[in-house]
């Protein structure tokens, strides 16, 4: 009976947290998907079931397409932006400088910064005249001065940049965690048999800080298609809608009293995530455990 109560003592700790969780997230979810087969409308007193209604405008709707567009280029560009990166300043920030430290808190440090301070900074930067084209041309790349924030074709990609430039220090300190993790055993075998630096990356690096990749594949594909605030700050999702990404959409909608509509595709952003993120994290913890 003892031993049971112990055993229990664990689940008594969970059990607040989980009845939290419910009341304030599952419940809602679960009510909301309700809502998105509805007509649900600010200016209507009834509701109404419409079936698959909001899901076939969904889909036939160029600015939502292309708003599912843009949150999948947004997604894609900074999960390796962001990760390639972070890999390369963990591995270089992991040897022996003088300087480690400081770069280490100064490459984290955007991270801890509001989106909204980061949009002050970089929209004037980021204009024509702005201070990112006046440096192409003091170098002589004028060519590559480009309309961030103004060009229908490229201002998805200054906003992923943006995000990449922001957050890789966050995702930088997990790697650190992770290469701190190895034992320097390993390298010290691997030199005695001949295998250079890029080797022992390949061979002993990346295996062994699969743990840290796969944490930060998870945090950013997440992130990624549910991204929201950047955009918001940066475009508001323009030029036009050439930036819009979900988030902005669902705004928009709830905005406009279509209720039923932004929860319609605020339930089809979460199918999305968990269609991609599940089998992803399946196939990164078998990966995981096969080495």
């Amino acid at each position: 009976m003892l031993k049971r109560s112990k055993s229990m003592y664990a689940y008594y700790l969970v059990w607040p947290a989980l009845l939290i969780y419910s009341v304030f997230f599952v419940v809602p979810a679960i009510i909301g998907f309700y809502y998105s087969f509805t007509d649900w409308r600010l200016d209507r007193d009834t509701i109404t079931y419409i079936g698959w209604d909001n899901f076939k405008r969904i889909f036939s709707d160029e600015t939502l397409l292309l708003a599912m567009k843009n949150t999948l280029i947004f997604a894609i560009v900074t999960v390796i932006g962001k990760n390639v990166l972070a890999i390369a300043l963990a591995v270089a920030l992991n040897m022996r400088l003088k300087t480690r430290n400081f770069l280490r808190a100064i490459f984290y440090s955007p991270s801890i910064l509001s989106v909204l301070v980061i949009s002050i900074v970089f929209t004037p930067m980021l204009r024509t005249e702005g201070m990112i084209n006046r440096m192409f041309e003091t170098i002589g790349l004028g060519s590559f001065s480009q309309a961030w924030l103004t060009d229908p074709s490229i201002v998805i990609w200054t906003v992923a940049a943006v995000s990449i430039w922001q957050h890789t220090g966050f995702q930088m300190a997990i790697y650190l965690a992770g290469l701190q993790s190895i034992s320097k055993e390993y390298y010290e075998a691997a030199t005695i048999d001949g295998a250079g630096l890029w080797k022992s990356f390949i061979h002993i690096t990346l295996p062994l800080l699969l743990p840290a990749i796969n944490i930060n594949l998870m945090l950013t594909l997440i992130g990624g298609l549910k991204v929201f605030s950047e955009v918001f700050v940066l475009t508001g999702g323009g030029p036009g809608n050439a930036s819009q990404v979900v988030g902005t959409i669902i705004l928009r909608a709830f905005g406009e009293g279509s209720w039923g509509l932004g929860t319609a595709i605020n339930t089809l952003l979460f199918i999305i995530v968990t269609i991609i993120s599940i089998p992803l994290l399946i196939f990164m913890r078998r990966k995981e455990v096969a080495e």
